[in-house]
C-alpha cells in the first residue's frame, strides 16, 4: 500500500491519492462523522461565488467539493495532481484539470477565487504554493482554505489530539481502499501549523486581509484572504 511521508515527496503522495480515490469520499464521511457535508456547505458560504466567476477549486480530489462550490452558478474547476482521484470524480460532469499547486496551468489573472479543502496541508511547500496561487488570482479575487486545525480551548484540543483524532483515522482505515494512508494523514493533521500561523503563512505569501474561522471547536478552521489590488 502506498503511503507518503511528511516530506510530502509530490510522487508519493499523488501515489497515495490515486491509492485512496476508490473509497476516498465515504472514507472521510466516516472519519467525520458525516461532519464533512457541513464543513463543506460553510466554506462555499464563505467563498461566496456568483454566476459570471470563475473559480479554482485546488486539490480538489473527486470534485465532491467543486460540486458544492458551484451551486450559486459561477464556473468552477475541479484542480488535482492525482489523476486516480480526478477518474474517481468523472461521473460528476465538472471539468477537471490534472495540476500541480507549484505550477498552475493557467494564466496570470485568470480567477476570481482560489478555493483549497483539506488539501492544503499535502503540498511539498506550503508557501511558494500559496505565491502561486496568488499569480493565477485577479486582483481583488479571494483565497478560501478550509483545512484541519487546533482546537483553541485546552481541554477539547487534549481530547481531540489523543481521542477524538485517533478514533477518526481508524474509522477511516476501516472503509479505505489503502488504510496505510490514514496513518500519513493522522500525522500531518498533528504537525499542521495552528489557525494564527497559517494566517501568517498566508500574509508571508503576499495575501492581504487574512481572516479565519473555526468550525466544531476549531478542529477545522476556515481561512480567507484577498490578493492585493494594484492601486493599493
Amino acid at each position: 500500500m502506498a503511503r507518503a511521508s511528511l516530506d510530502k515527496n509530490p510522487a508519493d503522495v499523488a501515489a497515495m491519492f490515486d491509492g485512496v480515490a476508490k473509497r476516498y469520499d465515504r472514507a472521510n464521511s466516516v472519519m467525520t462523522f458525516g461532519f464533512d457535508r457541513r464543513w463543506r456547505v460553510i466554506t462555499g458560504r464563505a467563498l461566496d461565488a456568483r454566476p459570471g466567476e470563475k473559480v479554482l477549486d485546488l486539490a480538489a480530489g473527486t470534485g465532491v467539493s467543486t460540486e458544492e462550490y458551484a451551486r450559486g452558478g459561477a464556473w468552477c474547476v475541479a484542480a488535482d495532481f492525482s489523476l486516480g482521484m480526478l477518474k474517481g470524480g468523472r461521473h460528476r460532469g465538472l471539468p477537471m484539470v490534472a495540476a500541480d499547486a507549484l505550477r498552475l496551468p493557467f494564466a496570470d489573472d485568470s480567477f476570481d477565487a482560489v478555493t483549497i479543502t483539506f488539501g492544503l496541508r499535502n503540498f511539498v511547500d506550503t508557501k511558494a504554493a500559496l505565491v502561486e496561487i496568488l499569480r493565477v488570482v485577479k486582483p481583488g479575487g479571494r483565497l478560501i482554505v478550509c483545512e484541519a486545525s487546533t482546537p483553541p480551548f485546552a481541554p477539547i484540543r487534549f481530547v481531540y489530539r489523543k481521542f477524538a483524532l485517533r478514533l477518526m483515522t481508524w474509522f477511516g482505515r476501516r472503509v479505505s481502499s489503502n488504510p496505510e494512508a490514514y496513518s500519513y494523514l493522522f500525522e500531518s493533521m498533528l504537525t499542521w501549523p495552528d489557525q494564527r500561523r497559517l494566517a501568517e503563512i498566508i500574509a508571508d505569501s503576499g495575501w492581504r486581509g487574512v481572516e479565519w474561522m473555526n468550525l466544531t471547536f476549531g478542529v477545522v478552521a476556515i481561512h480567507r484572504a484577498w490578493k492585493p489590488k494594484a492601486d493599493s
